[in-house]
C-alpha cells in the first residue's frame, strides 16, 4: 500500500483531479484534485492520532460513496489503523456483529445518521469526517504517514463476508498482501483504463476498493462517483438499467459491472440494435470488467460483436479479492480466465479450486462452518467447483455445497444456470432449486409485477430454456416475484447472494405444497 501512498503524494500529481462525484442533472460535478484529497486525509489522520488510539487499532469506517469515504480510507491507510468498512445497506444486527470490537467510528453524514438507526450512536466515539478544509496547504507532498504504518504484515483492514447466520464475520488482510495484488493487477491491466473509472457498487466491497480507488491512484488516474441521489447497485432502489443511463452519461474508461448490468446491456443491444458507437457516441467504449456471479457467456460474445468486450474474472476477499481474469490479451468468454501473475491454482480430487498467492488473508474475526481453510501447504480451498483447461483458463462450475443432485441422480450447477436465465427479458435475477426432487424449480425476480406480468416472464423463461438449457437443466416450475427492497433484505445478502435455505423454506417449500 505504500505504492499507492507514494502515488497520492506525487508531486506531479497534485493538480490532477482525482475524486469526481456527478450531480444528478448531469450538467455539473464537484472535483477534488490529488493535493485537496492528501491534505484532507492528513488534517482527517491528524485527528484521529489526537485520540492517542494505539497502533493497529481497529476504527469503523460507515460512509457512502463520497470523497469523504476516500479521504477517510486513506487517512486510516496512512495512519496505521485497521479500517473496518461497514455497508450502509447492513441491518442493525449485522453492522453491530462487524463493528463489537470497534471503539471509534469515522463516518459522513449518512454514515451518522445510519448509527444513530442502528442505535449504535453512542457506542463508539464518533469521529464526523469535516468538509475539505478551505486552508488545506495543497503545495508539497504533504505530512508522510505514521512509521508504524509501513509492517508489510499489520492487518489494514477488516472486510464483511456472509456467515451461517444473519451476522457477517471479518476476513483479516494484510498490507503486503493487498499490495502484492495491486502489483499483479498493475501489471496486466492495459495502460489508461483507469483515467476515469466509473464507481456502481459499495465501497465496503474489497474489491471496489482495488478497482475504484487504488488502481486508479497507482495510475494517477480518477474516480468518478454517482450522485448522492443514486441507488448503488445491490443497494435498495438501485437498478441494472439505470446504470447503463450513467454509463452513457460519465463516459468512462472503466468500469466493473455486476452480472446484473451485463445482462441489461446485452438485452438493450439485442432489443435496440445497438452497438459500441449507438451507445457512446463517437468516444471510446469503457473497458469493462465482471465479476461476483457467473455471466452467460453468449451474452459476452454478441456484446463483443456489437463493440463492447466485458473482461470477466473471479475472486474472493480471501484472497484480497481478484484471483483471475480474462485480460485484454487472454480473453476467453464463458472462463473467468488465468490466475494473475502472483497467484497459484489446481484442482482437487473433488475438483475444487485451490489457491495459493502472496495476497491470502490473515484468517477471520471468527470461525465457523463457511470458513475457507487453508491447508499445511499454503492452499486456500475457496469451495468453489472449477475446470481447468490446457492454456489455463479457469471455468467456474459452482459451489461445492450448491450442487443440485435431483431425484434421478443429475447432477445441476445452480449458478451456471442462474446466469443464463438472468439474460431472459424481465428478469433481474434467478435462484434454482432441486435437490433430491424429480423436478427443477426456478424463483425469477422481475422489476415490476401487475396483471399477468408473471405469466409473461414464466412463457419467455421456459422459451429461453427451451432453446438454450439441456434438458437436465430445464426448470419445471417457476415462482415469479417483485424485485423490491423487502424480499432483496430478506432474502439476500449485502453482496446479492441469495441465502437459498431460507429462499427454499419460506418460497419454494410452500409454492410447491400449493402445485401439488
Amino acid at each position: 500500500m505504500k505504492n499507492v501512498l507514494s502515488a497520492l503524494r506525487a508531486p506531479e500529481h497534485q493538480d490532477r483531479v482525482l475524486v469526481e462525484r456527478l450531480t444528478s442533472d448531469r450538467t455539473a460535478s464537484q472535483t477534488y484534485t490529488y493535493g485537496h484529497m492528501r491534505a484532507w486525509a492528513d488534517e482527517l489522520r491528524q485527528t484521529l492520532h489526537g485520540l492517542a488510539l494505539p497502533p493497529g487499532s481497529r476504527v469503523g469506517l460507515v460512509a457512502g460513496n463520497s470523497p469523504e469515504w476516500v479521504a477517510a480510507d486513506l487517512a486510516l491507510l496512512s495512519g496505521g489503523y485497521t479500517e473496518v468498512p461497514v455497508p450502509l445497506a447492513f441491518s442493525a444486527e449485522q453492522a453491530t456483529s462487524l463493528l463489537r470490537e470497534v471503539r471509534v467510528c469515522v463516518a459522513d453524514a449518512a454514515g451518522a445518521a445510519k448509527l444513530e438507526a442502528w442505535g449504535l450512536a453512542g457506542s463508539a466515539e464518533l469521529v464526523l469526517i469535516e468538509p475539505l478544509p478551505k486552508s488545506a496547504a495543497l503545495d508539497g507532498a504533504g505530512s508522510p504517514e505514521s512509521p508504524g504504518s509501513t509492517d508489510p504484515d499489520r492487518i489494514i483492514k477488516i472486510i464483511h463476508t456472509s456467515g451461517t447466520t444473519g451476522a457477517p464475520k471479518g476476513v483479516k488482510i494484510r498490507a503486503a498482501g493487498l499490495g502484492a495484488l495491486l502489483a499483479s493487477l498493475d501489471e496486466v491491466c492495459p495502460d489508461g483504463i483507469y483515467e476515469r473509472y466509473l464507481s456502481l457498487v459499495p465501497f465496503s466491497l474489497l474489491v471496489e476498493q482495488v478497482t475504484a480507488v487504488y488502481l486508479p491512484i497507482l495510475r494517477g488516474g480518477q474516480m468518478v462517483l454517482l450522485p448522492q441521489s443514486v441507488p448503488l447497485l445491490g443497494t435498495s432502489g438501485s437498478r441494472a438499467e439505470e446504470a447503463l443511463t450513467w454509463l452513457q452519461v460519465a463516459l468512462p474508461t472503466a468500469a466493473v459491472l455486476p452480472p446484473a448490468v451485463v445482462s441489461a446491456l446485452d438485452k438493450a443491444v439485442r432489443a435496440g440494435g445497438a452497438d459500441a458507437t449507438a451507445l457512446f457516441g463517437a468516444s471510446r467504449p469503457p473497458f469493462l470488467m465482471a465479476g461476483g456471479a457467473p455471466v452467460d457467456a453468449e451474452a459476452l460474445i454478441r456484446l463483443d460483436a456489437a463493440g463492447l468486450r466485458v473482461h470477466e474474472g473471479y475472486g474472493l476477499s480471501e484472497n484480497g479479492s481478484v484471483v483471475s481474469w480474462n485480460t485484454a490479451d487472454h480473453w476467453r468468454p464463458g472462463t473467468v480466465g488465468r490466475p494473475l501473475p502472483h497467484c497459484s491454482v489446481r484442482l482437487s480430487d473433488e475438483s475444487e479450486l485451490l489457491v495459493k498467492s502472496t495476497s491470502l488473508f490473515a484468517g477471520y474475526t471468527v470461525e465457523d462452518p463457511t470458513s475457507r481453510p487453508v491447508d499445511d501447504e499454503g492452499w486456500l480451498h475457496t469451495g468453489d467447483r472449477a475446470a481447468i483447461d490446457e492454456d489455463g483458463f479457469i471455468r467456474i462450475l459452482g459451489r461445492l455445497k450448491n450442487v443440485i443432485i435431483t431425484g434421478h441422480g443429475r447432477n445441476v450447477s445452480p449458478e451456471w444456470v442462474e446466469g443464463r436465465l438472468r439474460s431472459c427479458a424481465d428478469v433481474t435475477d434467478a435462484v434454482l432449486f432441486g435437490d433430491g426432487m424429480e423436478h427443477l424449480t426456478a424463483v425469477l425476480l422481475t422489476p415490476v409485477l401487475h396483471g399477468d406480468t408473471a405469466t409473461h416472464v414464466e412463457y419467455r423463461a421456459r422459451a429461453f430454456a427451451d432453446e438454450n438449457l439441456a434438458e437436465t437443466d430445464r426448470p419445471e416450475r417457476y415462482v415469479v416475484l417483485t424485485d423490491d427492497k423487502s424480499l432483496r433484505e430478506r432474502y439476500f445478502t449485502v453482496t446479492g447472494r441469495p441465502r437459498r435455505q431460507l429462499i427454499f423454506d419460506e418460497i419454494v417449500r410452500p409454492a410447491l405444497r400449493r402445485a401439488a
